[in-house]
């Protein structure tokens, strides 16, 4: 058995969160990660307020585990939060802002509240906030990214700054060895996005998938280019031969301007929204259009994800493959 501490605060099998990744990870990929013992958390995915309610039900009647949904704060979410609120979600994940206005009444309504950052500072804050989990990213991730530290800097110093307040690694984990790494270096648990992008349950388009299988560890870079109505914020994209063009004029795409191109279409709460040049939004299978100028979103460890599976499987070779080196390999050390 592979259980930690965060486990049982959770009501959670295994120490294994799908990330919340925008307009991929929705409540099909959520509830078949739950499912399987670990963690799913839905991301908002831009949808309305009600849109979203819709989302947590439909989550609610694929699963009866434990899930997340994840806000992000740089928006009015206000609305969104009351949703979750009423519909008395299991966990509410934050990222990029100050959740100290919400956790209050999170916690008075029965839910856990989770916060990622990328800052020792930052998760001192969220804990003194009285946040319950927090998820340190490291710089590999991929998406958005807060913080310049590495994972296996950041998660140690974080633990040791905020104990004992739960700590989840993310960033560059994508099979059983980082998996372990994170938890000897005192994680209670990984929140893994990239691996989950390959999922036969992820909404990414055919094409993003197959950009993830034939990816490297060189072939990402950390940039605010797609900062079309979200300037100065950077993430981890493809190397794209788009990317490679405009990658030196990357304040371009944090111009938001209006006259941008339209080059292609998604879907939000089922109604169609223009795509504009540089706008953020990684492919969904919903996507239409000029797919190649778009954001293919991935981590550092895309390196290490070599096939389309189910999440459930996804789940299983996480946990056995952690605990084989474990039993196998680490306990081999001792004389």
């Amino acid at each position: 058995m592979l259980r930690t501490r965060l486990c049982d605060l959770l009501g959670i099998e295994f120490p294994i969160i799908c990330a919340p990744m925008g307009f991929v990870t929705g409540p099909e990929l959520a509830a078949a990660v739950s499912n399987a013992g670990g963690l799913g958390i839905m991301s908002f995915s831009g949808n309305p307020p009600e849109a979203l309610r819709q989302e947590i039900r439909r989550l609610r009647e694929m699963t009866d585990k434990p899930f997340g949904v994840n806000l992000l704060l740089h928006y009015p979410v206000e609305d969104h939060i009351a949703v979750c609120l009423e519909e008395c979600i299991p966990i509410l994940s934050f990222f990029w802002g100050d959740p100290s206005p919400y956790v209050e009444s999170a916690h008075a309504a029965g839910i856990k509240v989770f916060h990622q950052i990328g800052s020792v500072e930052a998760a001192q804050k969220a804990v003194k906030a009285g946040v319950d989990v927090i998820i340190a990213q490291g710089v590999e991730a991929g998406g958005h990214i807060e913080g310049e530290v590495t994972t296996l800097a950041i998660v140690p110093r974080v633990v040791e700054a905020v104990s004992p307040t739960p700590v989840v690694a993310s960033g560059g984990i994508a099979d059983a060895r980082g998996l372990v790494a994170a938890l000897a270096l005192g994680a209670e648990a990984v929140a893994i996005g990239t691996l989950y992008l390959a999922a036969t349950e992820s909404n990414s388009h055919s094409i993003y998938k197959q950009k993830v299988l034939a990816a490297s560890e060189k072939d990402t870079v950390r940039t605010t280019l797609f900062g079309h109505g979200w300037p100065n914020a950077p993430d981890r994209t493809l190397r794209t031969p788009f990317v490679e063009e405009w990658l030196s004029q990357e304040e371009r795409g944090n111009e938001s301007r209006p006259d941008e191109p339209i080059i292609g279409e998604t879907r939000i709460a089922g109604e169609p929204v223009p795509v504009q040049r540089f706008r953020g939004f990684p492919p969904s299978k919903d996507v239409t259009g000029d797919i190649e100028s778009m954001n293919f979103l991935m981590g550092q460890g895309v390196g290490l994800v070599h096939e389309i599976k189910p999440a459930a499987t996804i789940v299983k070779e996480l946990v056995e493959g952690a605990q084989q080196i474990i039993r196998e390999r680490l306990n081999g050390f001792l004389t």
